[in-house]
């Protein structure tokens, strides 16, 4: 099977264009050996720094200031390639950037945005217990950051502030996660602190209650929405190129009727997708996105692309089950995101409180009024 032997013309019913060019397959062949090896590629934070993607929606402090739509596709665009490089920029960008952007101080903005804009420094965001004495699982990025974002309870008022926390600080203990099934790039680590002491000028102003990260965290959904629509995007691309480059008695794959109602099945999922992401991030920029509405659109956009990629690794047969074929990694990158940023049952549930007004996840009768 030569999947490099040549580019293709291939079809785009809705003119998404979402096709990987040979130098993109190449690419992705590359960042499978660090993903196999569970390790992070750090030259390329350079290539990011170049970009100047990072910031996304932010203005000014070095940043690009484009609207989420444009942030969205930018972002989508390399998770199209590789869902564990999408995740480590999106944490930086759309968590710990936004964080500082909309609820530090302007000497706060001025002293990290731009050297973050630029990825000299890197960070991480973290929600979890008091800032001197607690802990917090699964962080991205958290064994290499220079910066930490944390978000912790105040024993004394009982409401969430927020913190940036340095790297090396005395009491802080990051450990990386190892043996995951997905976003292996990831540098995933266990956070422990131990009596951090924090500056209280490294206190963000802007967050005093948990309400405060719903700012940060509604942004940072419509990112996650848009991982999964990319990532199925290149599963079809190499389907696609599979399909009519492999042949199996005398004819390509893509020649057999059940192989192609399944590509028509993907693409049609896909095109979907996309306009579920689209539509989201216009309600965003329009200030009209509700809390729903994002859930909603995560839940069901990451269920479809568990679909989508799943036909993507019955098509290629046994080769759907090798991990240098894009399909297979994307097939396992894709549980994770499936489940952060709110597992599909808890978003269905948040969107299910917003169409009937009753919160299912609290209980609905006090215990004097079970029937039980």
């Amino acid at each position: 099977m030569t999947v490099l032997s040549s580019l293709r013309q291939g079809i785009d019913l809705m003119y998404c264009n979402c096709m990987l060019t040979k130098k993109e397959i190449i690419r992705i062949f590359f960042l499978f050996q660090y993903w196999e090896k569970a390790e992070f590629p750090f030259h390329v934070v350079l290539k990011f720094a170049a970009l100047h993607i990072a910031g996304g929606t932010i203005k000014g402090y070095g940043c690009p200031g484009h609207s989420v739509t444009a942030s969205a596709i930018a972002v989508a665009e390399v998770a199209r390639v590789d869902a564990s490089c999408c995740t480590f920029f999106s944490v930086h960008s759309c968590l710990a950037m936004l964080t500082i952007a909309l609820c530090g101080s302007e000497a706060q903005k001025q002293k990290y945005l731009p050297s973050m804009a630029r990825l000299n420094t890197v960070d991480c965001w973290v929600e979890g217990g008091w800032i001197l004495e607690g802990q917090k699982r699964r962080i991205g990025n958290s064994t290499f950051v220079d910066v930490l974002i944390i978000f912790a309870r105040n024993t004394t008022t009982n409401q969430i502030n927020g913190y940036i926390v340095k790297k090396n600080s005395p009491g802080l203990i990051a450990t990386k996660i190892e043996n995951k099934i997905g976003l292996r790039i990831v540098q995933n680590g266990d956070i422990l602190l131990k009596k951090v002491f924090v500056l209280d000028e490294d206190r963000l102003t802007g967050v005093n209650s948990f309400q405060d990260t719903n700012k940060v965290l509604a942004v940072s959904r419509i990112m996650v929405a848009r991982q999964p629509i990319s990532m199925s995007m290149g599963v079809y691309d190499m389907c696609h190129m599979y399909l009519k480059e492999r042949k199996q008695f005398g004819a390509p794959l893509a020649a057999f009727q059940l192989n192609q109602q399944k590509l028509d099945q993907m693409l049609g999922n896909v095109q979907a997708m996309t306009l579920v992401g689209w539509r989201l991030c216009k309600l965003y920029d329009k200030g009209n996105m509700t809390h729903g509405q994002a859930s909603l659109a995560k839940a069901w956009i990451s269920s479809k692309a568990r679909e989508t990629i799943s036909l993507g690794r019955e098509l290629l047969g046994g080769n759907g089950v090798l991990a240098d074929f894009l399909v297979a990694k994307a097939f396992c990158d894709l549980e994770p995101i499936y489940t952060y940023k709110g597992t599909y049952d808890i978003n269905t549930l948040v969107t299910g409180r917003e169409i009937t007004g009753i919160a299912s996840f609290k209980l609905a009768f006090s215990a004097q009024h079970s029937r039980l």
